[in-house]
């Protein structure tokens, strides 16, 4: 009897084993993060501004200011209003090759979306009015221009796609504003590279909602003078949401940025 009783128990201990085991494991799948993966190859046009040193670049309806201490450097682009997406597109990275020119190189130039290229109505949309709706165009730095085609072509057909955006580090958060008013730049943002929504939280309040700004920008109306910030994003591209706790510490000033140590996948 007692070996019967001893067969028993270890039966249970064993499904008990499973069940765990099962349970840490359905655990582990659903708490997988996605990961933004490439995506199809589509069509549209490239023209360039600017000179080598793509000095004209710099600025950028996203807002990131000199983009050599953001990061991004000459590898840049303005996407047409379409692309552009209402300032959701900045940051997202994207392949892009010369096809069906005689002025093009082989190969491609991977560039990070930092400028909108503006509609141009006083110019037909196929004679100089390239960034026009529903035109898809991108109005590339010289420098990125130049690895896919002869800068003499003026502007070629192109093949691009998204690809994950490649980031050292966690994400950078450029702070201004003032005591009333928080106005955040995002930037080195991983995956996806875009932000879809973001909150604040101060070491004295709970979370609170930003609205876009514009560009890379989100801003809040309150006072979080004197308190550790923390932000809570979205990716627009992939809708995972991540936190990046105790980012700016309670003495954070306006001018200054703040790196986090999370980001995207």
């Amino acid at each position: 009897m007692a070996s019967f009783n001893s067969k028993w128990s270890l039966i249970f201990f064993l499904i008990i084993c499973s069940m765990t085991f099962f349970h840490q494991a359905m655990a582990a799948y659903y708490s997988t993060p996605l990961t933004f993966k490439a995506m199809p190859w589509k069509q549209a046009y490239a023209t360039f501004y600017g000179d080598e040193s793509a000095s004209e670049t710099m600025g950028g309806a996203c807002g990131y200011g000199n983009l050599f201490n953001s990061g991004y450097g000459t590898a840049t682009a303005a996407l047409s209003t379409v692309l552009f997406s209402n300032g959701y597109s900045c940051g997202q990275c994207f392949q892009i090759m010369c096809v069906k020119s005689k002025f093009c190189y082989k190969g491609y130039s991977t560039i990070t979306a930092t400028n909108l290229c503006p509609p141009n109505w006083s110019q037909d949309s196929n004679h100089g009015g390239w960034c026009n709706p529903p035109r898809q165009h991108f109005d590339m730095s010289k420098p990125a221009f130049m690895k896919i085609a002869q800068w003499k072509a003026g502007i070629v057909p192109v093949a691009y796609r998204r690809v994950p955006c490649v980031k050292k580090g966690g994400i950078k958060f450029a702070l201004q504003g003032n005591g009333y008013w928080l106005l955040v730049y995002v930037m080195n943002v991983a995956g996806g590279g875009d932000v879809a929504s973001m909150w604040v939280k101060g070491s004295k309040t709970g979370w609170m909602s930003m609205s876009h700004n514009w560009g890379a920008s989100y801003q809040a109306f309150a006072t979080l003078s004197g308190q550790t910030l923390s932000f809570k994003l979205t990716s627009y591209t992939s809708q995972e949401t991540i936190i990046a706790y105790n980012v700016a510490p309670s003495n954070w000033r306006v001018g200054m940025t703040y790196q986090a140590n999370v980001n995207f996948h």
